[in-house]
């Protein structure tokens, strides 16, 4: 009997009751993360080894299936396609930062202005990717305004089907829909600097682009950073405006439009399986190399402290160099 009072008391402590409800409440968020995540990427993993369809034999491969995603053309010009989403999305994120500088202040009609850059982001993809199949078809919006300015139709190219720009034209779909996202994320950072650094800027005689570069950037690059991940990570599955717009034709077809077309058009599950993981690694590649410069030329990441001891270590190293010179 005392055993089981010792049991329930030490059941209705404090520090285990704590406990018992963090793992209460756990209990099924994880459990629903390891069934519907966990348990079908290392699924994925497995068919990435076999040469198989979603019904019938399989047949074990071994790396064929990746060494295939760097050898088919295919596959290879999917990724090559991918440097043009990243291109827009620095040019989106310049964009997002520059109209988040001015919009930041007291502008005459800001609020508005901040809707309707806003606006795109709330706009489904599916429907983004429609409303651009239909401004850049041949005779249609575009065209017209561009036939307003003096442009004839017949130079005009054909945004879609003209392989020297129509990856430009699908990929500045992007910088539309994507623009005011960043804006709002630099927003909220540039409001929560300090008023008084901007106050002390003004009693310096500071302009307004010497207050953005010594006063803005040094403190929303955290969120810079940020940005910048999201933005090369999501240029690397980029799907629906080139499977909407274009149907991935005339060399629009990205590495999730292609990964989508083999795995059930063609039924080639175990090929692009492989090339699921081959883009997993590809991002985890990009978002460590990216951290790792922006950690070692800015510095984001460390506390003051740390930073001071790199320069402190690199003036020594250059001292004793100096020195032995």
């Amino acid at each position: 009997m005392s055993n089981q009072k010792s049991l329930k008391a030490w059941v209705q402590s404090g520090k285990v009751n704590r406990k018992l409800c963090i793992f209460t409440f756990m209990l099924v968020p994880v459990a629903l993360l390891v069934i519907f995540t966990y348990i079908p990427f290392i699924k994925m993993i497995g068919f990435s080894f076999y040469d198989m369809k979603y019904i019938g034999d399989r047949e074990f491969v071994g790396l064929q299936n990746y060494v295939e995603v760097f050898t088919r053309k295919d596959c290879f010009q999917a990724l090559k396609l991918s440097l043009y989403y990243i291109a827009a999305s620095f040019i989106q994120l310049g964009l997002a930062l520059y109209f988040a500088s001015v919009l930041s202040f007291r502008v005459k009609g800001s609020g508005v202005f901040k809707g309707l850059m806003f606006f795109p982001y709330l706009v489904c993809g599916i429907a983004v990717g429609f409303i651009f199949k239909f401004f850049y078809t041949r005779g249609f919006v575009l065209d017209t305004v561009l036939q307003w300015c003096g442009f004839n139709l017949e130079q005009l190219p054909y945004w879609l089907k003209d392989t020297s720009i129509n990856n430009i034209s699908v990929a500045a779909t992007s910088i539309w829909r994507y623009m005011g996202q960043g804006m709002v994320m630099f927003i909220g950072a540039i409001m929560s600097v300090d008023a008084s650094l901007y106050e002390a800027g003004d009693i310096d005689g500071a302009n307004s682009f010497q207050k953005f570069v010594y006063i803005i950037l040094p403190n929303i690059k955290t969120i810079i950073v940020l940005n910048m991940i999201l933005s090369i990570t999501g240029s690397l599955s980029v799907f629906e405006p080139p499977y909407v717009i274009t149907g991935g034709d005339f060399g629009t077809g990205t590495y999730f439009v292609i990964m989508n077309r083999l795995a059930h058009e063609s039924q080639k599950v175990g090929l692009a399986s492989a090339m699921a993981v081959v883009l997993l690694i590809l991002i985890m590649i990009a978002t460590l190399i990216q951290k790792g410069i922006e950690k070692y030329y800015f510095g984001v990441g460390e506390t003051e402290s740390i930073r001071e001891v790199r320069k402190r270590k690199k003036r020594l190293e250059a001292e004793a160099r100096g020195g032995a010179q």
